[in-house]
């Protein structure tokens, strides 16, 4: 007999993500740091004799959306995978019902089934879900190449840059943190072309976190002393993250932010072994000279339709559908037939 029921603290995720997860935003500790943030978790979770599942979530007047804020690359499901974890995620949908009218679960991965495993378990619960793309990963497959062997490989443009610049910048890559490093970065950040931090306290807690795990890869890169360029990756099951980078524009002409990327490729590369580079979500062009596979994010929308709120956007939907089967019939096919006689 299956049991669902609701937690309001991301304690109980500590079971579901104590050994083996996939990335650090599906670790119990990142649930605690976004609840910290103002969040509050909605921890929807199933559990029978066998096997327990989890979706971490928030509620917002009836809609439900995951338990994220944009430092997260992916969300997605806590649960074992087959039968199992199908029959529990089914279940907590099922329950969802209860809770809210709507669901929107965002930016889910597809290549881990993921999207699919989610969607159908929706489905199955009577949920009207609707899939499509809402995002872009920009990843490199190091497929067992050194540095030397994946730098060939990049643009003539970048490789040119990194040649004629490198002279020009002292580049330094962490295994720890270090407070004044992270103000370096802080600094530079300010000063940058980035958008202001969501949620800087956050990020520098997670940061503090890494680098006491030994995941964490500061890089910092200098001119005349000056610090010009910093990133913050971290790197996990033989992934490489990208967390953050920037660099000051008032020095953009030493291309300092090129050269200390490909210093922190070739550390992740040929220090850390690593499989995967993961530079998170957005499809910024500059992303594709250093990647060489884009895989999509998913929104996974999902109504009730036994709820009256669920209705107007079902039929907005519904119209939506209409309107892009009209215009995807030929042109032939909108003509009126010839006339006979």
């Amino acid at each position: 007999m299956i049991e669902t029921r609701y937690h309001d603290s991301v304690n109980v995720l500590q079971a579901l993500t104590a050994s083996g997860t996939a990335a650090p935003f599906d670790r119990a500790e990142w649930y605690a740091m976004l609840a910290d943030t103002g969040l509050t978790p909605m921890i929807a979770m199933a559990s029978d004799a066998d096997a327990a599942a989890a979706l971490a979530l928030t509620e917002d007047r009836g809609r439900i959306a995951p338990l994220r804020n944009w430092y997260s690359f992916t969300w997605r499901e806590l649960a074992p995978a087959g039968a199992a974890g199908e029959r529990l995620l089914r279940a907590i949908a099922q329950g969802l019902k209860r809770r809210g009218w709507r669901v929107t679960l965002e930016p889910v991965p597809g290549e881990d089934g993921s999207a699919t495993r989610l969607a159908e378990a929706f489905r199955s619960a009577g949920w009207q879900v609707a899939v499509e793309q809402c995002d872009s990963n920009h990843v490199l497959d190091v497929r067992g190449r050194n540095f030397a062997q994946y730098w060939e490989s990049r643009p003539g443009t970048l490789r040119t840059t990194l040649k004629r610049k490198a002279k020009k910048v002292e580049t330094e890559v962490l295994t720890r943190f270090d407070p004044a490093v992270w103000a370096e970065y802080e600094t530079i950040y300010a000063a940058s072309w980035k958008p202001a931090e969501d949620q800087p306290a956050m990020l520098r807690a997670f940061a503090q976190a890494e680098g006491a795990a030994g995941r964490l890869r500061m890089g910092v890169a200098r001119a005349d002393g000056l610090a010009v360029a910093a990133q913050c990756w971290t790197v996990e099951n033989s992934i490489a993250y990208i967390h953050k980078l920037a660099h000051l524009e008032s020095h953009k002409p030493l291309s300092a932010g090129t050269t200390l990327s490909a210093a922190l490729f070739r550390h992740v590369i040929d220090c850390d072994k690593v499989a995967i580079v993961d530079f998170g979500t957005g499809d910024q062009s500059y992303k594709a000279d250093w990647m060489e596979q884009v895989r999509p994010r998913f929104r996974i929308d999902c109504l009730d339709p036994a709820q009256p709120k669920s209705w107007a956007p079902l039929a907005k939907r519904k119209l939506q559908a209409l309107r892009g089967s009209a215009a995807a019939l030929p042109v032939a096919s909108l003509a009126p037939a010839p006339a006979h006689g």
